[in-house]
């Protein structure tokens, strides 16, 4: 395997093990809230994993006793310096709705990402949290994990995913109960709705989980992998009959003999060796 070194982030830990990124949320001493460079830095990551052929998962967790507590309240304050140096009202307007779009893209990067990403999820995820881990494709936590949609008290409406992407992963009634709400959700109430696909009782146990399904995953054609990400990203905005449209449209012209071959051998107990 060819080896990579990763760039270096103010605000990330990222290392490569055997086809799998670990991207960790590095600010443990603030429990990982979103600063400034946290956003950017997370775009540009994620934009270098998805152009990076060694990487073929990805695993997004968090330095520290959290996952990550959200907005900075730092950020906030320079917002507002920055609003009130704007004399005009509707070019104030115009600029925060500038910027909101930005921390959106930040975030979509994530999603954007065609490689399977992973979210280990331990202590705390409220507020940015919650919109940074629903961009994941899957997510699994600790059983001391706690979620929260914060932003209704402290006066905001979320606007960074959470209110755009959670009802397609968990029951619209149940979102609207927590983003009204604000309220928290436990380990085992989140497995129950779905937020998180298991719990584990330690972080140790959480991580070996994940690093073993994310070797498991990595092991298989890495074409594929983006292919089916394609798919389930593409199926949850459009209809079943266009969505079986692009699926066969994909394959008639994505289709790999050499790495179906591969697979097959790989049934009878050979070990495949994809090309990244």
């Amino acid at each position: 395997m060819n080896t990579v070194t990763p760039p270096e982030f103010e605000t990330l830990a990222v290392r490569i093990e055997q086809h799998v990124a670990w991207v960790a949320l590095n600010r443990p001493e603030k429990s990982n809230a979103m600063n400034d460079p946290m956003w950017v830095d997370l775009q540009n990551c994620f934009d270098w994993i998805d152009s990076e052929p060694v990487v073929r998962v990805v695993v997004l967790c968090g330095e520290g006793k959290n996952f990550c507590s959200g907005i900075d309240l730092a950020s906030l304050m320079n917002l507002s310096v920055v609003m009130a140096e704007i004399p005009e009202a509707a070019r104030k307007v115009e600029w925060f709705r500038r910027r909101i779009l930005e921390l959106q893209g930040n975030l979509t990067a994530i999603e954007n990402c065609r490689k399977p990403v992973i979210a280990a999820i331990q202590g705390s995820c409220v507020g940015g949290g919650v919109d940074m881990i629903t961009t994941c494709d899957m997510r699994y936590c600790t059983e001391d994990a706690r979620f929260s949609i914060k932003e209704v008290d402290v006066g905001l409406v979320a606007d960074v995913g959470t209110l755009q992407r959670l009802p397609k992963i968990i029951s619209p009634g149940i979102v609207n109960e927590l983003a009204y709400s604000g309220r928290y959700v436990k380990a085992d109430e989140a497995v129950r709705i779905g937020l998180v696909n298991a719990s584990y009782p330690s972080y140790a146990e959480l991580i070996d989980a994940v690093s073993e399904l994310a070797q498991d995953i990595a092991r298989k054609s890495p074409l594929v992998l983006r292919g089916i990400k394609e798919m389930i990203r593409y199926t949850r905005d459009h209809s079943v009959q266009d969505s079986l449209n692009y699926v066969a449209t994909w394959n008639a012209g994505m289709l790999s003999q050499e790495d179906v071959m591969l697979a097959i051998q790989a049934g009878q107990g050979e070990a495949p060796d994809y090309k990244d």
